[in-house]
């Protein structure tokens, strides 16, 4: 199984990780811990929320860009939406049987977008408390490096979705690394999970660290077979049934694919 980074997603594998078959590895996700909660002020909620929001907040900002709004008014926008989003007034009526937080979001905004201009005027910058808040010259920096192609905002928005998504799933895998005192072994073994870099062979990087070929080759399958279940554990926190977790893989890989 060959698991990438950015330009391509992992794809299904019958490698022994977790799947919907065993609901115990996805039985408390982020996005079902706030559909169960509501408007209730459960901490829990909140906080899965705000980390949901946390790792998602730049392909909202990139769908404002990309809906012609210029970077302070995108920023303003999106400030304004999480903050309101963050204040949990519209989780009541949201349909558990269409429970992804990706599109729950992106409806959302669209909704906010169409009667911004109340909204925003009494939260510009420096107005209100939001508990939410980004880098926003980091965000602009990021949208200048997008391509100008012909991706819609929606299509800018789910791209950008599922490249959030891999980073996350890259954060975390590295710092389980880190933990364990192998910061080192992953610097040289991520190689293997971008595509399109060039990448050394095994032999190279086994001279190296000193080790075997062999020994690289499982060490780098170890490592893939991780990626793929925190890739896995990572979509399963943006969806409400564990059944969703396989479509949503899919979708994404269509995403990515183009």
């Amino acid at each position: 199984m060959t698991v990438w980074h950015h330009g391509a997603m992992p794809g299904p594998a019958n490698d022994g990780v977790a799947t919907a078959s065993h609901p115990s590895a996805f039985a408390t996700t982020h996005w079902s811990v706030v559909l169960a909660a509501g408007q209730s002020e459960s901490p829990q909620a909140a906080q899965a929320l705000e980390t949901l929001c946390g790792a998602y907040w730049y392909p909202l900002y990139a769908y404002v860009r990309r809906r012609g709004h210029g970077h302070e008014d995108a920023q303003d926008l999106t400030q304004a939406f999480l903050l309101q989003l963050l204040e949990r007034k519209s989780f009541a009526r949201v349909d558990r049987g269409k429970g992804r937080f990706r599109s729950f979001l992106l409806a959302g905004l669209n909704y906010f977008l169409a009667d911004a201009h109340d909204h925003v005027s009494a939260q510009k910058r420096g107005g209100g408390q939001p508990t939410l808040s980004f880098d926003a010259h980091t965000a602009e920096q990021r949208y200048r490096l997008e391509p100008v192609d012909e991706l819609s905002p929606d299509k800018l928005f789910e791209r950008q979705w599922a490249l959030a998504l891999l980073d996350q799933v890259l954060g975390r895998l590295e710092k389980e690394f880190c933990e364990t005192g192998k910061a080192g072994l992953f610097q040289q073994l991520r190689v293997f999970l971008v595509a399109g870099r060039g990448e050394p062979t095994y032999a190279q990087v086994a001279t190296e660290l000193g080790l075997t070929e062999e020994a690289i080759k499982k060490a780098v399958h170890r490592m893939r077979h991780r990626y793929y279940a925190l890739f896995r554990e990572a979509i399963a926190q943006t969806v409400a049934d564990p059944a969703e977790v396989a479509d949503e893989l899919r979708y994404l890989c269509a995403v990515m694919a183009g």
